[in-house]
């Protein structure tokens, strides 16, 4: 790479930002299926006209997910500082 970290500074890079990738991906399929597996529970009581499981998943999974891409951003920002990627 021209931009002058060794081989152990890019092994280390990538170790991070895999790291941080599997557990966004864990994150993301926990929020995406396993809470969804459980709403069905809430779904005797409404919010809103709709059922409270239902209302829960889907209104909750997408401020997660939004949470995650910006959490995951700035983390991946850190990593790539202190490998001195950054901008």
């Amino acid at each position: 790479m021209a931009d002058g970290i060794g081989s152990q500074g890019r092994n280390l890079h990538w170790r991070k930002t895999r790291n941080l990738t599997i557990w966004v991906l864990i994150l993301w399929v926990i929020f995406s299926f396993v809470v969804h597996a459980f709403a069905k529970g809430l779904n005797g009581m409404s919010f809103l006209g709709f059922p409270l499981g239902y209302y829960f998943a889907v209104q909750g999974s997408l401020a997660i997910f939004v949470i995650l891409i910006f959490g995951q951003n700035y983390l991946q920002d850190k990593i790539d500082e202190e490998a001195g990627l950054g901008d």
